[in-house]
Order: C-alpha cells, then structure tokens, then sequence
C-alpha cells in the first residue's frame, strides 16, 4: 500500500453489501478496504486499530451486546469511532433521509452523507474527498440541512472570533490543513493550531469537523464552497 492510498474501512451488518463496496472499490488504485465491521462495537474496535482515513458507516445495524448506556446504534458509532479514531472521516452510506437520521450523524461527527443509491464513482470521489477533509452531501440531504437552517441567525459565538480566527473557520471550512492555512496566510504553523484551539474553546466545539459543520450552518462560507 503506498503512503498516498486511501484506508477505507466498511461498517454494514449486511455482507452482501460489504462484498459488493469492497468488489468495486478494490478497482481503485487509490483506495484500500482495510477492513470490515458488521456492527458498531465492531466499527470502534477496528478503527482504534488500524486507524483509517474513511469509514464507510450504516446508520442501522443491530447491536448483539448492548451496554449499560444502551444499544450503539449508528449514531453512537459514529461518536464513539470519532473519539478513537478522530483522523478517520466518516461518509455515512445509508438507506435513510430523514431528518431524525440526518441531523444526529451530523452532530455526532460525519463529514459526509451518502444514500445507497449513490455510484461507485461518486462513492469513490466522495472517499477522495473525506480523505482531504471535504463533505460530500447528497442532494436531497444537502436540501434538508439548508432548510433546517435557512431561518436561523448567526450564533452569538462567533461574535466572540478575531478577524483572523475567523479567516482560519472559513479555511478550515473548506478543508484546509493546518499547513495548507499557514501557507495561505503566511503565519506558523503553531501560530494556525493555536488559533484552530482557540475557535474550538470560543464556539464550544469538539473537532474540525464540528468547525466545518458550524461554518456551513452559520453562512460563514456557501454549502457548495464547504464540500
């Protein structure tokens, strides 16, 4: 596997799905199946140890050892893959286009959201895509996101952001490193990861991801423009 390949891990409790991702991807000389996971607790297990750059993630599996805190459905994989792996994306590939689906996956840390009727090249430029830290939407998700938030304001966090924390949000938004936001700005590179720890302590968030999403919610740059 050369340092430029994409490790991709598979989250479906259905196998046929599993074979019929990895068969086509496998034609991808630049993605790499990595592993495979029928279940959540599966899902985390396998990310802590390898350590992906893309899951591919169903939002409905069973769980068959539910824990105190309740079953780990595909919401709570999703969170809990992101506290072990917080490097890998997450694409959810999913039959569902709810709301009760959509705004959950979101919050809990998915770059990306995907149905299952997607094509195996729009699959395969969508894990490119995760893979540089850019979300890929499809459309009738993308529409959903944009009413939820057509009518509400600016939230008084970002009022609290410097002109050039806010330069870094918007760059961060559209899926720039911290490297790729020194070079732009033509600052350090510790100079850019105290600015990005600023923005996470100021707008109370979690991640990058979660700074992407606040971004594309709040205005800050166009849906398109993020991913």
């Amino acid at each position: 596997m050369s340092s430029e390949t994409i490790a991709v891990i598979l989250v479906d409790d259905h196998s046929v799905v599993r074979e019929g991702l990895r068969a086509y991807l496998s034609a991808e000389p630049d993605i790499d199946v990595v592993g495979e996971a029928r279940n959540g607790r599966e899902a985390v297990k396998l990310a802590a140890g390898i350590v992906p750059d893309v899951a591919l993630v169903d939002l409905v599996m069973p769980d068959p050892s539910p824990g105190p805190a309740g079953p780990l459905d595909g919401i709570a994989t999703i969170r809990e893959l992101k506290k072990v792996s917080p490097h890998t994306q997450v694409i959810v590939l999913t039959s569902y286009a709810e709301d009760e689906k959509i705004f959950p996956a979101v919050r809990a840390g998915a770059l990306s959201y995907l149905l299952k009727d997607v094509s195996a090249e729009d699959l395969a430029k969508a894990i490119r895509a995760a893979a540089r830290g850019e979300a890929t939407l499809h459309p009738q998700v993308a529409a959903r996101l944009m009413s939820e938030v057509g009518g509400e304001k600016r939230e008084p966090g970002v009022d609290a952001l410097t002109d050039r924390e806010m330069e870094v949000l918007t760059l961060i938004a559209r899926g720039m490193s911290n490297r790729e936001i020194a070079q732009t700005l033509v600052i350090a590179e510790k100079t850019v990861k105290s600015h990005v720890s600023n923005i996470l302590s100021k707008l109370h968030l979690a991640d990058r991801t979660q700074v992407a999403v606040y971004a594309l919610r709040q205005r800050i740059v166009p849906l398109d423009e993020g991913g």
